[in-house]
């Protein structure tokens, strides 16, 4: 678990010391559990759409487009 937790404040630029200072000191001042601090995490719609862009990325067969009229051009708008 210590592990995970030090991954996680390091993506956000803590250490684990200060980490848990910030908790402490937080939770002291307002008597309880003090706030959530977590990533980003897109939601399930968007994770699809991420997925399926990569997907699309990967695909030499996917169209391709030079420009947005050519873009445009394609989806007749």
């Amino acid at each position: 678990i210590k592990d995970q937790a030090e991954a996680i404040f390091n993506e956000l630029g803590l250490n684990m010391t200060t980490a848990v200072n910030m908790f402490l000191r937080t939770a002291i001042r307002e008597h309880g559990i003090p706030f959530e601090l977590k990533l980003d995490a897109p939601n399930e719609t968007t994770a699809a759409a991420i997925a399926e862009g990569r997907k699309l990325m990967d695909d030499p067969l996917a169209p391709r487009y030079s420009s947005m009229d050519a873009l445009k051009a394609a989806l007749e708008v």
